[in-house]
């Protein structure tokens, strides 16, 4: 997307429109990525706006990360070799600049106004209301960038009774149904899953939301709003799989995919560890239960048919249980890879980076951060053969791109 395309030719600003930030703000390493030249305005806090964004950002756009004086609240996340400067914020905010502002301060908005015309995109978890009161809401900045994707994520759709309610992660996970999924599996109480699956996921969304609008602005000259609501966002992805007899209209108790909250579907404990195991095809079951020496299991009428394993797989994976802890982790994947059986070693976190297939794909990259030390970072995963996604720049201090960004706005003016 070439720079002079971030304008309609038939757009003229009136009096009241403030001029354009003159972006780039600071030189970077070239980026090649596919979205270079692309400019976000990034107004989001915690993990799901800033998964989005930095993912925009490992792409090649150009991203302003927009803090309050306070900083976005996982800076103060555990662990950090200095303030502000948290682990986990460190791995949702490369590829960014920070610039802060007070938002309640009029030069500052001003500011903000300035860099909003000259954007492409601006991804924002503040409160609707609260950015229409501000002067930033859709209408608002559509009178002075007509080009603009603007695109909100939070928790619920403002169509809505819920639009306005605070969430998070943890809140999602139990409107969504999703803590009552884990504790199915479990036999427990609804749980949450320890991940901030939520914030990820919905981030995700947005992104494929904010890359659609770009491809469509293509050809129709124009940005658009769009909503990225956490609520429905995760209901629609935990029923995918669990809608069960609702799908066809069928109220009752007979939702959830039975294979997957089956309390035995787990990694199975060996003699010496715990591995993945997942006989899947009828050939895969018939030929584990030859190697376990119990070859009339898939003679039996409940396990003889995809559609009857289907309703019985509760017994096949306690079986599965029962059999795996006679033998090592070791024995047992080198007679599932000469069998063609999927199985795996269920990793620990600790384990990750020393796993051969990520050793071999460098997938794990060490930087110095210019005041953090040494840093180590998952690459991007997904990998482009003309345009390669690439780490430009890693997380910001607080305010540490103010003077490079506001010596530009201040030269355009108001």
């Amino acid at each position: 997307m070439t720079d002079n395309s971030h304008q309609s030719t038939d757009f003229k600003p009136d009096s009241s429109t403030p001029a354009q930030a003159q972006w780039p703000i600071e030189p970077l390493r070239a980026a090649a990525g596919p979205l270079a030249g692309v400019r976000v305005l990034d107004m989001t806090a915690v993990g799901m706006g800033p998964y989005c964004t930095q993912t925009l950002g490992d792409f090649g756009a150009e991203v302003i990360k927009v803090e309050s004086p306070e900083g976005d609240v996982f800076r103060h996340a555990t662990p950090a070799v200095n303030k502000g400067m948290g682990a986990p914020f460190l791995q949702l905010n490369r590829n960014k600049q920070s610039l802060v502002l007070n938002l309640k301060d009029a030069q500052d908005l001003s500011s903000l106004r300035q860099l909003a015309a000259g954007a492409d995109v601006l991804v924002y978890n503040v409160r609707p209301q609260s950015m229409r009161k501000l002067g930033l809401g859709f209408e608002d900045l559509q009178t002075i960038n007509q080009r603009l994707i603007y695109c909100g994520v939070y928790g619920f759709s403002e169509a809505g009774p819920y639009a306005g309610r605070p969430a998070f992660d943890d809140i999602i996970q139990a409107m969504s149904g999703l803590a009552d999924l884990q504790g199915r599996a479990r036999q427990e109480p609804p749980t949450y899953v320890t991940s901030i699956m939520a914030d990820k996921i919905t981030g995700l969304s947005a992104l494929s939301a904010i890359l659609a609008a770009l491809y469509e602005r293509e050809k129709s000259g124009l940005g658009q709003a769009i909503e990225v609501p956490m609520f429905e966002t995760m209901v629609a992805f935990n029923l995918l799989e669990h809608m069960g007899g609702a799908t066809f209209d069928q109220p009752g108790d007979n939702m959830a995919y039975a294979r997957a909250v089956s309390p035995y579907r787990k990694p199975y404990r060996t003699a010496d560890g715990y591995i993945g195991l997942l006989p899947y095809t009828s050939a895969q079951w018939q030929r584990f239960f030859e190697m376990a020496g119990r070859p009339e299991v898939m003679r039996d009428p409940k396990f003889a048919t995809p559609e009857e394993r289907a309703k019985h797989v509760g017994e096949l994976y306690k079986m599965l249980e029962s059999i795996v802890i006679e033998r090592s982790s070791t024995e047992w994947l080198a007679l599932f890879e000469a069998n063609d059986i999927p199985a795996a070693y269920a990793n620990k976190l600790e384990d990750l980076q020393q796993d051969p297939h990520l050793v071999a794909t460098e997938f794990f990259q060490t930087h110095n951060h210019p005041t953090e030390g040494k840093i180590v970072m998952a690459n991007p995963s997904a990998t482009f053969s003309r345009t390669p996604s690439s780490i430009r720049r890693l997380a910001p201090n607080l305010g540490e791109h103010n003077k490079a960004i506001l010596s530009k706005t201040t030269k355009n003016g108001d």
